[in-house]
Parts: C-alpha cells; sequence; structure tokens
C-alpha cells in the first residue's frame, strides 16, 4: 500500500534499489545529492545533475523535463553518506516559469523496480520559489527511510545548494543551468592546473628549516587513500573525508576506459603509487537515448532508453512503461467516449423535455445535431487514441526483437543462440496482454522472480476472445502443453543445476504434452503414476519445505544434510484431483501456501470444476494461484486502472523445434554440473 506523505512525515524503505518519479506541469530539472550525517554537500562531485548525470548510486536525467525517473541504488552509494536529497528547479533564462507557484504542483513518487509505489509526496504551498528540496532519503540506524521536505528556495538552486552546504555552489548551479539550457550533458570544468610560479610563490611564503638550522627534514607521509570518484589519484572533498578550504570544484569525470599513465613526479610533492592501468568501478553507461526527431514527427522509439543498471533491467521497466502508457491512454479514451455519450444523453433529454420539439423538423434538428457533437467528440477521442498507439507500436517493434531469452516469444531468434545462463535473470515472461481498443499492441506479461506464487493452468472448457469454443479434451491438452512451455521457459533461464521440476500425473494422460520433458531427461524423476506416485512426491516435497523453514526460522541455514539439493524446486499437477486423498489434498495446500517463501513453487493443470466436491475447503488454494489460461481470455485486471486485460499465453509454434533445442541444451548443462 502507497504511503501519501504529508511536509514532514517519514516512511521506511525495505529496498535498496529504488526509482523515483517526479510529474510536473513544465519541464523541471531533477538533481539528486548526496549528504553526510549532517545533511552537508562536500563537493560538487556529490550532486548528480544534468551536466554529470551518473554518481555512485544515482542516476539522474541529462534534460530537463516534464516527468523524471531517477535511479537510486542504497547500497552502492559511499559509506560516508547518510542523506540523498532530491532537488527540483525551474530551469532559469528561459521562457518558461520562474516561480513554482504558477504551475501544477510537482507530484514525486518513491517506486521499487516492479514499479509499485512506495511512498508518494505532493509538494504544495510553493510560491515565489524556483527551487525546492522534494524528498530525503536517509540512512538511520542502519536502515534508510524517505521523508517529505517541500522546503523551497526564491533564490533558485543556487541558494538551495548554498543552504546544503556546498562549497562555490553559484558556479555549479550555473553550470547545471548552462547544461539544460544548451541541451547538453556534459561535466563540470576542471580548475586550471596551478603554475610554476605559483608553486614557488606558495613555497616562499612557508620556508623549510634546514639541517644545519636545527630542524627535522620533513618526511613525506602516507598516500592517502583513492577515492570512488576519481580514476587516478585522490579527488579533494569526495566522501569520506573534509573538504579543503581552497577550491573544491571537482574534476571532470574520467573516461573509466582510459588507461591513465603515471604522472611524472615533483619536486617536494607526494609519490603517486597506483597502478597506471588499474581501473576503478565505474557507474553503469547512461541509457541509449533517441535520435532528435524531424521538425513535426515524433522522436524514433530506443530499446533500453528506461532507467535501470543493466540492459536487462532496462528493458524491464521500458516494458513496465508501455504497460503504463497503454493503461492510461486507453483510460483517457474511454473516459472521453463515456463523456460524450452522456452529454449526447442530456441533450437529447432537454430536446425530449420540451412538447413543442418533440414533433416536427425542429426536434429531428437537434437530434441529429446531439449526435453529430457526440460523433466528433468521439472522433477527436480515437484520433488522440490512435496517435498514442501509433507510437507505442513503434516503440513495441524496436523493443521486442531486442528482449533476452526470459522476456522474449518462442518465435523470437534469440532462442537460437540461447546459452544457458550463469544468472537467474529479473523476470520471466507468462505471456501477452492487451486491449480491444489496441488489439495489434502486445504488451510482455512479466513476473519477478523467484516466483512469488503458484500458477493455476485452467483446463476448464471455455470460449475463448475470437469466439471459438474448444471442447474438455483439447482444452486439456493445450492446458498441459502451455503449462510444459511454461516449465522449460523456467528451466532454460535458470542456471544449470538451480531448477528442478518433478511431475505428478496420476493417470498418464498427460504423456503425450510431456514428452519433450521426459526424452531430453530434464526432470528430476519420471513422472509419478496413480495414488502411490502422489503420495511419495508430496511427501518428500513437503518434508524439504519443513527442513528449509525450520533451518531459516532456526538461523541454522548452513545445517541442512549433506547433499540437501537446495536448488528451486517446481511441481507440475495434471488432472487434480484424480488421484488425491485428503492427506495429498492438505499437502498441496500446504506447498501452495508455504513453499513459494522457501523454493518450492506449484503449477496446478486442472479444472476447478472437477474438485467442486471438496466444496470451498479449496477456495483458498485457487485464490493462492495466479490463474492462465491455454486459450486467450480477458480475465486479468490491473489493480491502477481497473481494465480487463486479454491474456494471451506464449506457446510454442506449430512445428518448431527451438523447445527440444534448448531443453537439450539444458540437460548436457545440467549433466556437466553434476
Amino acid at each position: 500500500m502507497t504511503a501519501e506523505l504529508v511536509r514532514g512525515q517519514n516512511h521506511p524503505l525495505s529496498q535498496a534499489r529504488l526509482e523515483i518519479r517526479v510529474s510536473a506541469g513544465t519541464p523541471i530539472v531533477a538533481v539528486a545529492a548526496l549528504g553526510d550525517e549532517n545533511g552537508r554537500i562536500h563537493g560538487a562531485e556529490w550532486v548528480a545533475h544534468p551536466g554529470a548525470p551518473t554518481q555512485p548510486g544515482l542516476e539522474v536525467s541529462r534534460q530537463a523535463a516534464a516527468d523524471h525517473r531517477l535511479a537510486v541504488d542504497l547500497d552502492a552509494v559511499p559509506e560516508a553518506v547518510h542523506r540523498v536529497s532530491v532537488l527540483l528547479a525551474l530551469p532559469a533564462g528561459g521562457t518558461g516559469p520562474v516561480r513554482f507557484g504558477v504551475v501544477a504542483a510537482p507530484f514525486v513518487a518513491v517506486t521499487g523496480l516492479d514499479g509499485g509505489e512506495v511512498a508518494s509526496y505532493t509538494i504544495t504551498g510553493l510560491e515565489a520559489e524556483s527551487a525546492v528540496v522534494a524528498l530525503e532519503l536517509y540512512r538511520r540506524q542502519g536502515a534508510w527511510k524517505v521523508r517529505a521536505v517541500g522546503q523551497g528556495y526564491a533564490g533558485g538552486l543556487a541558494d538551495l545548494l548554498t543552504d546544503q552546504g556546498l562549497p562555490q555552489a553559484h558556479q555549479l548551479a550555473g553550470s547545471i543551468n548552462d547544461a539544460v539550457a544548451q541541451g547538453l550533458a556534459r561535466s563540470v570544468q576542471a580548475p586550471p592546473p596551478r603554475t610554476a610560479d605559483g608553486d614557488r610563490s606558495r613555497q616562499a611564503a612557508a620556508p623549510a628549516l634546514g639541517p644545519d638550522q636545527g630542524g627535522a627534514t620533513p618526511q613525506s607521509g602516507p598516500v592517502p587513500p583513492m577515492s570512488p570518484y576519481s580514476a587516478g589519484g585522490q579527488t579533494p572533498g569526495g566522501p569520506g573525508q573534509p573538504a579543503p578550504q581552497q577550491s573544491s570544484y571537482p574534476a571532470a569525470t574520467p573516461d573509466p576506459n582510459a588507461v591513465s599513465q603515471p604522472s611524472a613526479p615533483t619536486a617536494g610533492g607526494p609519490i603517486d603509487y597506483s597502478h597506471p592501468r588499474r581501473r576503478t568501478a565505474a557507474p553503469p553507461p547512461p541509457p541509449p537515448t533517441a535520435p532528435p526527431a524531424a521538425p513535426g514527427q515524433s522522436a524514433q522509439p530506443v530499446a533500453g532508453d528506461a532507467t535501470g543498471w543493466s540492459m536487462e533491467e532496462r528493458l524491464y521497466n521500458q516494458v513496465w512503461g508501455m504497460f503504463e502508457d497503454l493503461a492510461r491512454t486507453t483510460a483517457a479514451y474511454r473516459s472521453a467516449v463515456d463523456f460524450a455519450e452522456s452529454r449526447m444523453d442530456k441533450e437529447l433529454e432537454q430536446v425530449l423535455s420540451d412538447p413543442r420539439s418533440r414533433i416536427g423538423g425542429q426536434g429531428d434538428a437537434a437530434r441529429e445535431a446531439a449526435r453529430a457533437r457526440h460523433a466528433e467528440l468521439v472522433a477527436r477521442a480515437r484520433e488522440a487514441l490512435d496517435r498514442d498507439l501509433t507510437q507505442l507500436e513503434a516503440e513495441a517493434d524496436v523493443v521486442e526483437p531486442a528482449l533476452p531469452p526470459a522476456y522474449a516469444h518462442w518465435d523470437n531468434p534469440v532462442w537460437h543462440a540461447y546459452r544457458v545462463p550463469m544468472e537467474i535473470p529479473m523476470a520471466l515472461r507468462l505471456g501477452d496482454l492487451h486491449l480491444p481498443e489496441a488489439d495489434r499492441i502486445r504488451i510482455p506479461m512479466l513476473v519477478r522472480l523467484p516466483l512469488e506464487r503458484g500458477l493455476w493452468i485452467d483446463s476448464a472448457p471455455a470460449g475463448s476472445s475470437d469466439g471459438s469454443f474448444t471442447d474438455s479434451q483439447a482444452m486439456s491438452r493445450l492446458a498441459m502443453e502451455t503449462a510444459v512451455a511454461h516449465a522449460a521457459r523456467l528451466l532454460a533461464v535458470y542456471p544449470a543445476g538451480e531448477f528442478t521440476v518433478h511431475v505428478i500425473d496420476p493417470a498418464g494422460s498427460g504423456a503425450q504434452p510431456l514428452a519433450p520433458l521426459v526424452q531430453t531427461g530434464v526432470l528430476a524423476a519420471p513422472p509419478a503414476l496413480g495414488a502411490a506416485g502422489v503420495a511419495d512426491v508430496l511427501g518428500r516435497l513437503t518434508q524439504r519445505v519443513d527442513l528449509v523453514q525450520m533451518a531459516v526460522r532456526g538461523g541454522a541455514a548452513d545445517s541442512l544434510p549433506p547433499g540437501f539439493d537446495t536448488s528451486q524446486q517446481l511441481l507440475i499437477v495434471n488432472d487434480f484431483p484424480h488421484g488425491f486423498d485428503d492427506r495429498a489434498v492438505n499437502q498441496l495446500r500446504y506447498l501452495a501456501d508455504e513453499g513459494p517463501a522457501f523454493g518450492v513453487h506449484l503449477m496446478m493443470v486442472a479444472d476447478r470444476e472437477e474438485s467442486s466436491g471438496y466444496g470451498p475447503l479449496l477456495d483458498p488454494l485457487w485464490r493462492s494461484l495466479l490463474r492462465l489460461t491455454p486459450v486467450a481470455d480477458d480475465h486479468l485486471a490491473d489493480p491502477w486502472v481497473g481494465h480487463a486485460w486479454t491474456y494471451e499465453p506464449s506457446l510454442v509454434p506449430p512445428g518448431s523445434q527451438v523447445l527440444q533445442q534448448v531443453l537439450t541444451q539444458v540437460a548436457a548443462a545440467r549433466t556437466k554440473f553434476r
């Protein structure tokens, strides 16, 4: 549940990797600043802004815009940082508004990587201010929290940064405004190097005592540690060290790919012992930017232009953005159509309420005028919808070919170059979502990994969205093929040996759809048959959940029995409740409730009506599972707008051998792993 903050209120943060979304009615500049335990900014290298958009743990937009998405990784910020402030400012020197009092109240939301809002804050009460501290993320007793600040400054960024304790705040504010005005993302220039004359004058001002004067010979002290913000020696004013009293303006951000050359030793100066070819960790590269659009045309979409620390994460966030955009534009269209219909009904009611206009040409003309206005409003709404859909369709055409295997269709060429991964992906594609107003646009349905709830492939006979009807036998076969496709995708995206699949098929009715899993040898054991097989598999998985649960809750996760399989487990159950007694049903409910938290996941292929004899006993089981269908069906609703989305499963194209090839590679990798 989202916490709607008021000024001064705080809220705990349970995640380290966050996204901060900013919405305003006019283009604004978004800046993120690091602060110590007193909230003081030590130097310009502690500020991420359009001229230097990436800092350790921070990434901001490169331009002024009405909407911003800032990436924050609290685990990546330096230890000396105790506060991350989100600063907003109106661009200076332009033709836009110069104070927040004449624009819509800015809205700031802190979200997780899945797009779910953690906290939000609407900044109200601003008048003459042109810069504001919107939010701050602060560390308190080892835990991070977010606080709504809303402190405005009439003097703009310069006054704001000065109040934050930043030396030379006016120079940095000017550099930020210049970068925004010129439309460039450039770093702040470094100060000019000191001249030899300047060094000599400084040395002359502080003469050293010679040996014949009784003074000790000066010894060079230890070289200070390397700052995480520079590629060579230490940068003054970095996190964890006091800022110098002289100029604390930072050097330009170095190229992480450039090989630094050892500097020549200077007389009287410290020796640089840093390795000449050692590279320091650099923040992730910024997302790709779209090429400039021709006048009067929309910008060409680019795959991966969302925020994130990897291309996979950027594509995941971009898909979520496409989902939100489609939901938003469809909601706007439906609202406009409803308004047009209500207006026409009201006008017709007014016409009919006047007895003089009920008959004759005057009434007919009024009715035609009302219908014409209705058609005009609907046409304008449809024109706006088509414009947005065209842009979304162009983005989908660019994003779909760039998706990794975990996000891609089975007919995507990326599967032909498949290799068993070394890491678990962020999410998995279970199918596609679309709306009736935009039937040509398919949004990938991505769920986070590891699975947080089980899956239910509904095999009940029903009519699909295209009007066709599938009988029970064909639906059962399609449901089992869908389950096999999902299981194969899960096996393919997990590293070798980290995902195990078990199958319960009491009557053996799923032998044909299960053939790819059985023939390639990726199953932990042959499918369990009969009541004895059901009891054996459920007993072993229940015991596994009990052991892991006791070990985790007792703080003894390293004391599991030798040879214990710690991989994620998936149980596919076909033809439920055939072969299940009361004990087996209770074990199945236990696995559905407790299993996901301890690495055991459930995939049911069943018709709910066939288990109606259990009455309401199984209602919690069905509610705990994510219902999917083997044919297109509009049974999924989003809690954001409330649309009924049509779901289409991700199936292997008929005649394709991609599933067999992928499972063969998975089986070979499992053999090498053992």
